[in-house]
């Protein structure tokens, strides 16, 4: 095949981790063919450090021909809500949200934040359930963050990722026994007044629910974009559709819905037995017209390993769960870069002197 005949094939292979054509995506930047194969330059915008192996693998196979793949990953800063401003060095907030709990919200959190540092992104994540601070244990971190000025803190950080919650500034079984404008206050405090850096995406853990943190989420902290967590059962659906729809309410764009505990593997024998219903998460998507993202299975793996401080994704990051989330990552990133960009802080400040 020459030259054209390569592209024409190229630009109608599907992309994974979008679902759309590399044509539908322009992402190619650079082709050319020599007697060693075919040179490629992509242009898409999600982290790619391990992905790029999976693709140059897919690319030859489709090809015939030896693929030397290069991909510009560089993630860009998505628009946020009307009236708000990008959190300084933040280049998009990711909110991930249940209107139930028990669904496993926050295991997914960590693993997602843990995929997409893994794919050489820079991540931090933020647990905002106030009342029942869960990342410390799941991210394996303990003590007290440090304060270098007396009014900010530095996040602590494991296996990549960084991480503020309140569970860091009071003991393990301390009650939070406030009321909700002191929850949110304490909410906003955290994200605001610790020193992330540079980061591609925070990964905000919400607490279940539609109250007074998701609210102030929805209205105070510029979110690119939300992730809803449900299993397949009913009762999940139905408070997981309530969450969807605050969402919707307030302008943040959807970027898909994760279904949890999809199937039981059996930990004996490895049957999959789909015991929260079947069907549901990928049902709800075509409702709302809003992309499914990917199902997980209930594994006892993944609860071990959360609840020893080390996530499946840094646990076994080899392994077929690990995996999962991983695709799920990638295609949470790849819808997110789909979003209008933010431009904020590309216009110069005019700025009047008398002369």
């Amino acid at each position: 095949m020459d030259t054209r005949d390569i592209r024409a094939e190229l630009e109608q292979w599907v992309e994974p981790a979008s679902g759309q054509t590399l044509s539908e995506l322009g992402a190619i930047s650079t082709l050319s063919v020599s007697d060693d194969g075919v040179q490629l330059s992509l242009k898409l915008g999600i982290p790619a450090q391990r992905y790029q192996v999976r693709l140059q693998a897919a690319l030859q196979a489709l090809l015939q021909t030896p693929v030397t793949l290069t991909v510009d990953s560089a993630v860009l800063a998505r628009q946020v809500q009307q009236g708000l401003k990008p959190l300084q060095g933040v280049k998009n907030i990711i909110a991930v949200a249940s209107g139930k709990g028990g669904v496993g919200k926050s295991t997914t959190a960590a693993n997602l934040a843990l995929a997409l540092a893994d794919e050489g992104a820079a991540v931090g994540v933020l647990d905002a359930d106030i009342y029942g601070p869960s990342q410390p244990r799941m991210l394996g971190v303990s003590g007290r963050p440090q304060s270098p000025d007396g009014k900010s803190v530095i996040p602590m950080e494991n296996h990549g990722v960084k991480v503020m919650s309140i569970g860091l500034l009071i003991d393990e079984d301390t009650p939070m026994i406030w009321r909700g404008p002191m929850a949110t206050g304490a909410l906003e405090q955290l994200l605001r007044d610790t020193q992330w850096g540079e980061l591609d995406f925070l990964i905000i853990d919400l607490p279940p629910g539609t109250g007074d943190i998701q609210l102030t989420l929805s209205q105070k902290i510029p979110v690119s974009g939300a992730v809803i967590v449900t299993t397949p059962q009913d009762i999940a659906l139905l408070d997981a559709r309530k969450g969807l729809k605050m969402f919707e309410k307030v302008k943040v764009p959807i970027l898909g819905v994760i279904e949890n505990m999809s199937m039981h593997i059996c930990s004996q024998c490895g049957h999959a037995e789909p015991i929260f219903g079947q069907g549901g998460g990928e049902k709800m998507c075509a409702d709302y017209q809003v992309d499914f993202l990917g199902a997980l299975p209930l594994d006892l793996g993944i609860r071990e390993q959360a609840d020893g401080g080390t996530p499946t994704v840094a646990a076994d990051p080899d392994g077929v769960i690990a995996e999962q989330y991983r695709t799920i990552a990638l295609a949470t990133a790849a819808r997110l870069a789909s979003q209008a960009r933010d431009y904020a802080g590309k216009f110069p400040k005019i700025v009047v002197q008398n002369t």
